[in-house]
């Protein structure tokens, strides 16, 4: 599965409608650590095609977004399942810690 870019007018089908869980990636252009996350965020999101859809909001262009889940900090990992939010995940990860951080929050779903 390709990643979903998450604007004001796909939110509600692509995160608070969803079959599965979403993991958001809340990020932006300026942010290094969010620049070094990006390759590994994708990268996953081939690996859970079916479990987890992995979508991606721009803090600069979707700050509404942002603020309505209270982000300040960037780059935000945000777990939502059946429309509501279940765990966060703060600051960068390498893709082996972010991997079993994942693993443990869908088990616990």
């Amino acid at each position: 599965m390709s990643l979903i870019h998450i604007t004001e007018k796909n939110f509600d089908k692509e995160i608070v409608h969803s079959d599965i869980p979403v993991i958001i990636d809340f990020w932006a252009e300026w942010c290094g650590p969010c620049q070094m996350m990006g390759p590994v965020f994708e990268k996953l999101s081939k690996e859970y095609t079916g479990k987890l859809k992995f979508a991606k909001v721009d803090t600069e262009s979707e700050p509404e977004i942002a603020m309505q889940f209270g982000i300040q900090g960037i780059p935000s990992l945000v777990v939502i399942h059946k429309g509501r939010e279940v765990s966060r995940i703060v600051g960068f990860a390498p893709e082996a810690v972010l991997k079993q951080k994942i693993d443990s929050i869908l088990k616990q779903i």
